[in-house]
């Protein structure tokens, strides 16, 4: 794993700059200190990493922190190994994060946006790495992230190998910070999941999201400064409507499927899956499509969180572009035979997912559009879906 100081970044968790103000000749380095990045301070965060990320390792990992690289090696089971590899950030969820000075869950949104993204092709996460970056170290807002970053690690059972602790005075203004995550998974050829398989008849199944994830933050951001700027709302209280406070809702940490998907393709066959990320249903569910069939959505097939209601009053936003901007409480969509729906449901409930049967996959013509979205067409009732007793 690396992380150790190189100019303006360190590899591999090793930490980044201090405030010019706590340079002082007894660093090894004084006018680099001064410049902004204080090696010796930075350098001292490496332990802070290891002590981190060694609960998250696996048997495969033949490395530890403080290299240049990390090692592994592919897991035993796995005959052919096809890896699949996937990188994303958090977005501007990060100034949320700063304006209310909490990073402890921004690490799980980092990992949860990679790895379910590598579970959708049917791969199991084996190693995640991260990238933060800011403009000068500070201890305690980099450990609540890399907290964060193990945590989701834990939750998708990948080992934390290894990440960039980057100090870069100038870039970013104090207090806050940059995070990205990169991550490999591993597949068995045969069971890659790529959507090719899908056919008419098929379901759609979504899973609940725990919020917004970590999609639609610029426009969360703009409907939010200008209520607070208003006077009509704030942070720490519950608006009407609503069981939590703003700040909880909004920095909710983007919900990791990998564990309990990796159950279900390992007992049920599924066609295809779908990440419910930035640009909504519309911008993710035909990614996954043959050519010939769509995907027929009832969209009042699953309650929504109060959080969706709200930012549609406050923000004045039709229907059309929630459903084009957010997740609208699926974070992720299962496409499997219509015959084995109930099943699935029924080991989603099992592994404490709330799961609905939201549409089903028609035959289109050429001019059909790949997504229809068609209210009610379902007719489920959705107090029964919340209280089965």
């Amino acid at each position: 794993m690396t992380r150790s100081p190189d100019d303006e970044s360190r590899s591999a968790d090793s930490p980044a700059p201090t405030d010019s103000s706590e340079a002082s000749s007894s660093t090894s380095a004084p006018a680099y200190a001064a410049a902004g990045v204080d090696l010796d301070h930075d350098e001292s965060f490496i332990d802070d990493v290891k002590e981190i990320a060694k609960s998250t390792f696996r048997p495969e990992v033949l490395s530890s922190i403080g290299g240049f690289a990390g090692m592994f090696k592919a897991p035993d089971r796995y005959k052919n190994p096809i890896f699949v590899a996937a990188t994303d950030g958090v977005g501007t969820k990060l100034k949320l994060a700063a304006q209310i000075g909490r990073y402890d869950t921004i690490g799980i949104d980092c990992v949860a946006m990679v790895v379910n993204d590598l579970i959708v092709q049917g791969a199991e996460p084996l190693i995640f790495l991260d990238y933060i970056a800011m403009g000068d170290l500070d201890k305690q807002t980099a450990s609540d992230a890399l907290r964060g970053v193990a945590e989701g690690c834990r939750r998708a059972g990948a080992a934390l190998l290894g990440g960039e602790t980057a100090t870069m005075p100038g870039v970013y203004p104090k207090g806050e910070l940059e995070i990205v995550g990169f991550s490999v998974g591993v597949v068995e050829r045969e069971a890659v999941i790529d959507g090719s398989t899908i056919s008419e008849s098929d379901v759609l199944i979504g899973l609940a999201s725990s919020g917004f994830h970590s999609n639609g933050y610029s426009l969360v951001r703009s409907v939010l400064d200008a209520g607070l700027a208003a006077g009509k709302f704030d942070l720490f209280e519950e608006p009407p409507g609503m069981r939590t406070n703003l700040a909880s809702a909004l920095l909710a940490p983007t919900r990791i499927y990998v564990k309990p998907l990796l159950n279900l393709i390992r007992d049920f066959d599924v066609h295809g899956m779908v990440h419910v990320t930035g640009g909504g249903f519309a911008g993710n569910v035909p990614r996954v499509l043959p050519a010939g069939i769509r995907a027929r959505i009832d969209t009042q097939a699953w309650p929504r969180p109060d959080v969706y209601e709200w930012i549609a009053r406050e923000g004045e936003l039709p229907e059309t572009e929630m459903l084009r901007v957010f997740n609208c409480g699926i974070g992720m969509i299962l496409i499997v035979p219509d015959d084995c729906a109930d099943e699935v449901l029924h080991r989603l409930r099992g592994l404490d997912e709330r799961g609905y049967r939201i549409g089903k996959i028609e035959r289109k013509t050429v001019d059909d559009p790949p997504i229809l979205f068609d209210p009610g067409f379902l007719r489920i009732d959705l107090n029964a879906l919340l209280d089965p007793a």
